[in-house]
């Protein structure tokens, strides 16, 4: 089987040079291997098939068969690095909490350890007669959330 940690190396060390990152590498069983690439503007297709090229240029067929996809994070897929975080400070999202609470807001900010996610909710101050909205800041770990994602409305 092809070791991971090899197809990482190579997919970082030609991203290195360009304003690609990478997101994830998955090896599957039968040598399955797909890559997934993103960046702060868009991904095209050349820059999909100069990193599949690099890679298969860099694998031996003859001692591994494999089957190698490449591919950019797709608008609906959950985060992955912090990097996807970053990108997306000022958009809504949408989050799912390891309990199951659903949540979107806009997100406000994000590091290595936690993310800031500025949500509205309904509340009725004491003597009024109708409820108000008001924004409130919500801190999440990466360990508390199943996932994050960038919210796509039509209006």
């Amino acid at each position: 089987m092809i070791d991971k940690n090899v197809i990482v190396q190579l997919a970082e060390e030609k991203l290195a040079s360009s304003s690609n990152y990478l997101v994830s590498v998955d090896v599957q069983p039968g040598n399955i291997i797909i890559v997934e690439i993103d960046n702060d503007e868009a991904v095209s297709i050349d820059d999909c098939v100069e990193l599949s090229h690099y890679i298969e240029d860099h694998l031996d067929r003859d001692a591994d068969d494999f089957e190698l996809e490449v591919g950019s994070a797709g608008i609906t897929s959950p985060f992955k690095v912090l990097r996807q975080y970053l990108k997306n400070i000022g958009n809504e999202v949408e989050v799912l909490t390891k309990n199951g609470v659903k949540l979107t807001g806009i997100l406000k900010s994000a590091n290595e350890n936690s993310f800031i996610i500025t949500v509205e909710k309904q509340v009725k101050p004491e003597g009024a007669k109708r409820k108000i909205t008001i924004e409130e800041d919500l801190s999440f770990t990466y360990n508390e959330i199943k996932y994050t994602k960038y919210l796509i409305r039509f209006k």
